[in-house]
């Protein structure tokens, strides 16, 4: 009975050992698609690869998930991508340096866009209303529209 007291030991731990590694996993599953969900699929490229049916976004969440249990944080994760692909990998650009213009300029436009607008709609608002009528005809003019018109009798 003796003998067997360190092999039931044995096998409680390695299944206390085995459902804590099950708990740890569930927990990394929900940060590798967090991971993923920022990184762009290389072959769909408009997928991300937490979304992405392809065997090349598989091998990457397998890649993620493998880092995260090594102990490394999703930024750093994130930033292994960055490192072997460049920033195009990442699905929406970081809001620093050059990437700025990225997040600025369509905000830009738009404020450009209604300063345009506002300033025709105010000229447009200022001019009058045109009567309807023909401007006055000077006299010499008038003279040779009549002469025009009787000779053609």
């Amino acid at each position: 009975m003796r003998a067997r007291a360190p092999l039931v030991g044995l096998a409680l731990a390695l299944v206390l050992a085995a459902g804590a590694a099950a708990q740890a996993r569930r927990v990394a599953e929900q940060q590798v698609q967090d991971v993923a969900a920022q990184l762009r699929c290389v072959v769909c490229q408009n997928l991300s690869v937490a979304d992405s049916p392809s065997e090349m976004a598989r091998q990457m969440r397998a890649i993620v998930r493998e880092r995260l249990e090594a102990g490394e944080s999703p930024g750093e994760v994130v930033q292994y991508f960055v490192d072997r692909y460049g920033e195009w990998i990442l699905l929406s650009p970081r809001r620093s340096g050059f990437n700025l213009l990225v997040w600025a300029a369509p905000l830009a436009a738009v404020a450009v866009g209604l300063a345009i607008v506002s300033v025709r709609v105010r000229r447009w608002a200022r001019e009058p209303a045109s009567s309807g009528t023909a401007p006055p005809v000077d006299p010499a003019m008038r003279e040779r529209i009549r002469r025009e018109t009787e000779a053609e009798r």
